[in-house]
């Protein structure tokens, strides 16, 4: 096969970011989300928590094994074959929510958690691509292209969900979702090249994988200002993977939306996401990556706050607005909520890209899949705690205004440690 060229192996790589996000926007952050808590869990508070269970449950087994998945694609560099394996069990388990009904918790739970553990598994060797793709003082544009491929995916999506949604045939987007990541997959495994290395092996590639994340840790004090900012990631990625997990459930039982309020609102928040990603991605490569990312982690912090204030129809400043719009309380929250839309969109891609391409710039070249794998394990390892302590608020409290409230304590966190990150130093050790 001839050899293709490097921009059309980013178009082929970016392109499976607009595959996967068909599953991201159907099933984790809106149809799904909204089905399971409203008909499978039977609209009852504890839905929240039985979800947050279901996403902490995915994120453990995904972290655990992330890494060493990660050191056993480095070794055999064998990373399409392990990205097809995950990719198919995303693509199988998503299309068997079809036979989810009401009740159905156990199975509604056990098929999420498989069809979870395939996207963020498989995200490990995915992103593992990109120094192979492009030169160091690109890796945030590039980085931010698949991004916004991916929430072109989502627009996509919901537009070919949203009158399935009309009629009511809100399972029949399930299998829908997964067709859709099927076919925009196979181009990066027909494509892209991983070129494999005959090693001899005297030991199982799962004890060769044990073995290289135990040095790996081992030897992290070598890394330290990696370690630092696996760190900061750890909490300020912990409120971006709430609010994504929990953004459907919160503005459909607070703010009452309907499914086609739902659908508009997540076009909103798709839309800001592809210019946010696109902003962000070159705003990384002119001025650091760390800088971009504290900006996006103070628009957070001031979106989830904003959250809070429209969710509570009895606060002061709420009412007062209300009144002074002269707008009736409901439509003042359901605008409000689009306004939160907007700017958790524009900075929800950004952050996750501009995170991507610093752990790139951070990362040794020959442990790249390797410590891609920590980056994985720090990532979900953070979703286990947010939804838990978001769910448990919520059923607690039998409302979600604090809840969500909890969230932008993660980001101030995340904030206060990320700003002893040096990103301007690439560790090579």
């Amino acid at each position: 096969m001839k050899e293709i060229s490097n921009k059309l192996k980013i178009f082929i790589w970016a392109l499976f970011d607009f595959a996967n996000t068909s599953y991201s926007i159907v099933v984790v952050t809106f149809i799904y989300a909204v089905y399971f808590k409203d008909v499978v869990a039977l609209g009852k508070p504890i839905g929240d928590l039985y979800w947050s269970i279901g996403i902490s449950i995915s994120m453990l087994i995904s972290g655990i094994i992330a890494p060493i998945l990660g050191a056993i694609a480095d070794y055999s560099a064998g990373k399409k074959r392990f990205l097809l394996f995950f990719t198919l069990l995303c693509i199988t388990s998503t299309s068997l929510l079809f036979f989810v009904q009401e009740g159905m918790i156990f199975w509604g739970l056990t098929l999420f958690i498989l069809a979870n553990i395939g996207f963020e598994s498989g995200l490990v060797f995915y992103d593992s691509f990109l120094p192979e793709l492009t030169s160091p003082k690109n890796y945030g544009r590039v980085s931010g292209y698949g991004f916004a491929f991916g929430y072109f995916g989502s627009l996509a999506s919901l537009a070919i969900a949203f009158p399935l949604i009309q009629s009511e045939l809100i399972r029949e987007t399930f299998p829908i979702s997964a067709l859709f990541f099927l076919i925009f997959a196979i181009p990066l495994f027909i494509f892209l090249k991983d070129t494999r290395r005959k090693v001899k092996v005297t030991k199982s590639f799962a004890s060769i994988g044990f073995r290289r994340v135990k040095n790996t840790f081992s030897n992290l004090r070598k890394y330290k200002n990696l370690a630092l900012y696996l760190l900061a990631f750890f909490f300020y990625i912990e409120g971006v993977n709430t609010t994504i997990f929990f953004s459907g459930n919160f503005a459909r039982t607070s703010l009452g939306f309907s499914l086609t309020e739902l659908a508009l609102f997540f076009l909103i928040v798709q839309t800001t996401a592809i210019a946010g990603s696109l902003l962000f991605g070159i705003l990384s490569d002119s001025i650091g990556q760390k800088k971009s990312i504290i900006i996006s982690l103070y628009i957070w912090i001031f979106t989830m706050v904003l959250a809070f204030v429209i969710s509570d129809a009895n606060n002061k400043l709420l009412i007062y607005l209300a009144n002074y719009f002269n707008s009736e309380m409901h439509n003042f929250q359901s605008m409000s909520f689009y306004v939160v839309g907007l700017l958790a969109g524009s900075v929800m891609g950004a952050t996750q890209s501009t995170s991507r391409s610093m752990m790139t710039k951070l990362t040794p070249n020959e442990k790249k899949t390797e410590f891609f794998g920590f980056y994985s394990l720090f990532g979900k390892s953070s979703a286990i705690v947010g939804p838990l302590v978001f769910g448990i608020i919520s059923f607690t409290t039998e409302s979600q205004s604090y809840a969500i409230l909890s969230i932008s304590g993660f980001f101030i966190v995340g904030l206060f440690i990320l700003r002893f990150v040096n990103d301007a130093k690439v560790e090579l050790n």
